[in-house]
């Protein structure tokens, strides 16, 4: 579940202006343009194949149905946030609490698939991936000239109003029989190629106020995985610090294989960053060596790093513990 970070075609069946299926979104990939926001996989394609597991398909498509749907779904959706009205300027997408919903009638198919008991152990065994937030801030929180949050909620007040939010909806999730949770923190928004040009960021510099104001949710996300955990013994939730692992490729981008790390490789204006990717727009010919793929999405390359941090990541990337080890339990 969750935004165009982990999206895989969801909003290609929505009246939505937030779709990545046209070229050259899936540039590098064999199944081209499928509405992943990225030049090939996302990071939660890839933390599926290192588990083994068949590619989800997305909720929306009509043959998401009977045995297909017995190697996960992905519900996630562009433009989609915590709150109902995060990114309602792009049309229709679906909300957490929406991509709740629609998890509950692919539950509905599966109860005509297997017994109570077997249900009870797949959902037990079942791993839900969250990546919600960033919309919350990029596409309503900081866009005061179409949204009023940030005239009535200071910062801390409006991170307090999405965890509400979310943990309402985590224990929507748990009260089915789901056990396993990873949920995503949000990376440095400030960082990325449209912020950077959005608050005309001087070359090389972060947003940081825009970094401050979400630091605040995250380190507040962390405390709900403590309380959740705490709250819920036959369950495990895992906070991804999505912010330092991100963080971690802006600051040593060299380490991982990047020379570009602060413009985007399909875009246009300021740090490609003003207009991202548009249909049949040449992005860079050097994709692999820059972090940011458009103004708000990584690379495969980067994903490919994020991936394998989520899944195998001392306490400081995956807390309590890493992908791999719930997958175990």
């Amino acid at each position: 579940m969750g935004d165009s970070l982990v999206e895989v075609g969801n909003n290609n069946y929505l009246n939505s202006l937030a779709r990545c299926n046209y070229y050259p979104y899936g540039i590098d990939s064999p199944r081209g343009p499928s509405g992943r926001c990225s030049n090939g996989k996302t990071y939660v394609d890839m933390i599926g194949e290192m588990l083994g597991l068949p590619d989800p398909p997305a909720y929306a498509d009509p043959s998401t149905r009977g045995p297909r749907i017995l190697g996960g779904v992905n519900y996630a959706s562009a433009a989609g946030g915590i709150l109902d009205e995060t990114g309602r300027h792009f049309g229709e997408r679906y909300s957490l609490s929406q991509q709740v919903l629609n998890f509950e009638s692919t539950l509905n198919q599966l109860r005509s698939m297997m017994n109570a008991t077997d249900l009870s152990r797949f959902l037990a065994k079942s791993i839900v991936l969250m990546n919600f937030g960033s919309n919350d801030y990029i596409n309503n929180y900081l866009l005061p000239s179409l949204y009023s949050t940030s005239y009535t909620y200071n910062p801390r007040d409006f991170a307090n109003l999405l965890l509400n939010h979310y943990s309402r909806q985590l224990l929507a999730l748990h009260s089915v029989g789901l056990r396993k949770f990873f949920i995503a923190g949000v990376g440095p928004l400030g960082c990325i190629p449209n912020q950077r040009a959005m608050w005309q960021a001087p070359a090389g510099r972060c947003v940081d106020f825009v970094n401050q104001i979400l630091g605040t949710f995250n380190e507040g996300l962390r405390s709900l995985v403590d309380q959740l955990n705490h709250n819920h013994p036959g369950a495990i939730f895992v906070y991804g610090n999505g912010y330092a692992a991100v963080g971690d490729l802006l600051n040593n981008p060299a380490r991982y294989g990047f020379t570009i790390a602060d413009r985007a490789c399909c875009g246009i204006g300021t740090n490609r960053g003003q207009i991202t990717c548009t249909p049949m727009m040449i992005p860079c010919p050097n994709q692999n060596q820059h972090l940011f793929w458009d103004a708000l999405h990584l690379t495969q390359s980067a994903n490919a790093v994020l991936a394998q941090r989520a899944l195998y990541g001392p306490q400081s990337d995956v807390y309590p513990i890493n992908i791999y080890q719930m997958s175990l339990l």
